[in-house]
């Protein structure tokens, strides 16, 4: 997760697709009137909805058809709103995404101090994270693309910015530290997400094992073939993170 990102803020018609980062044209969010400066209160009727409300719902959305299916007509559908009205609340797609991963990051709620045992509790805040991931399967891709820390983020970084205190770090370091194991998570839930796909469909499965079975007895790949005859792990989804958690953090260089 990068902390910083353009300040240049959007306004006009619906975005469809998610904007991405890095590209000429791409579209900025401005931190301070995301986050700052709360939508000023309209005259007249209360509106029926509020800026939480189209997010949860956006999110629930989510949640249920992916991340594509999300759009400012839809959320609108959704409230029941026209689209327009949404506009103050979230005047694009983009800002409507940064809302969304803040408010599920609130789920991320951490009661206990640190141990000051930094790799254990740092294992910890990954296994939270998978959880959160696998609970939310759009956020892995949404997190792809730069995001600006809302509150609940910031609340989370702050603990982990705790748990690596007692690795004397820098604080440029820590950030970055937090930044690798959130990319780590993210990427491996999105393969575990992948991998899933694959093993409802046993004939799909089937044929890569026996493609790879090939490719290991033809003698041109030896390193592969030794690699596949080593015996065998445990391959459940939980083991297999923990067995890539360990090496990840284990290996971390405080120096």
């Amino acid at each position: 997760m990068n902390l910083a990102r353009t300040t240049s803020t959007t306004k006009g018609k619906e975005c469809e697709a998610v904007p991405t980062d890095g590209k000429p044209g791409a579209v900025g969010v401005d931190p301070e009137q995301l986050w700052l400066r709360p939508t000023e209160p309209r005259r007249g009727r209360r509106p029926s909805f509020s800026r939480e409300a189209i997010t949860a719902a956006a999110v629930t959305l989510a949640d249920a058809e992916g991340l594509e299916v999300v759009t400012m007509r839809r959320v609108a559908a959704e409230v029941g709103a026209g689209v327009m009205s949404l506009y103050s609340y979230a005047p694009d797609k983009e800002t409507l995404l940064e809302l969304m991963v803040d408010h599920v990051s609130g789920e991320l709620t951490v009661t206990d101090p640190p141990s000051g045992d930094w790799r254990a509790d740092l294992k910890t805040v990954a296994h939270l994270q998978r959880a959160h991931m696998l609970r939310h399967p759009w956020l892995p891709a949404a997190l792809s693309t730069r995001r600006v820390p809302g509150p609940n983020t910031l609340a989370f970084l702050e603990h982990v910015l705790a748990v690596l205190r007692p690795t004397g770090l820098d604080g440029a370091a820590k950030l970055e530290v937090f930044a690798q194991l959130t990319a780590f998570v993210a990427g491996h839930v999105g393969h575990e997400i992948a991998q899933a796909a694959v093993s409802r469909s046993p004939d799909r499965a089937a044929a890569e094992g026996r493609y790879l079975a090939a490719v290991a007895a033809d003698g041109s790949h030896p390193e592969l073939a030794e690699a596949l005859s080593a015996p065998g792990r445990p391959l459940t989804p939980e083991a297999t993170f923990t067995r890539f958690l360990n090496r990840l953090i284990d290996g971390l260089d405080t120096d």
